[in-house]
């Protein structure tokens, strides 16, 4: 019987694992069906706050904020303050930032 011997290897894996866990937040926070119907949403009307998505959708008010604090820190949308009313809008260039990274890894 044959045996092989495993060679230990002292090469330094360039892997920063703190970057790959951000980047999975980023991936995870599109990867949810009322996410995208949020961005969807967004999109279609350039600009909405909290109360109008959460009524168009049919949502509990902290379901809606909640999945919209997630987008936020993943920075797929902004937001500009108006006095008490907070807007939102699709951040197309974070977007395509994230695809052309899902297309590079699929690549």
């Amino acid at each position: 019987m044959a045996t092989t011997k495993k060679k230990e290897s002292n090469v330094p894996i360039p892997l920063d694992y703190h970057a790959v866990k951000k980047a999975s937040l980023i991936l995870r926070s599109v990867n949810h069906k009322l996410r995208q119907q949020i961005i969807q949403l967004i999109n279609e009307n350039g600009q909405m706050t909290v109360t109008e998505i959460y009524v168009k959708l049919r949502l509990e008010q902290s379901v809606a904020s909640q999945h919209l604090a997630i987008l936020r820190r993943s920075n797929i949308v902004k937001t500009t303050r108006e006095g008490k009313f907070i807007w939102y809008t699709v951040n197309h260039e974070r977007l395509q930032e994230v695809n052309d990274f899902v297309t590079q890894l699929l690549a």
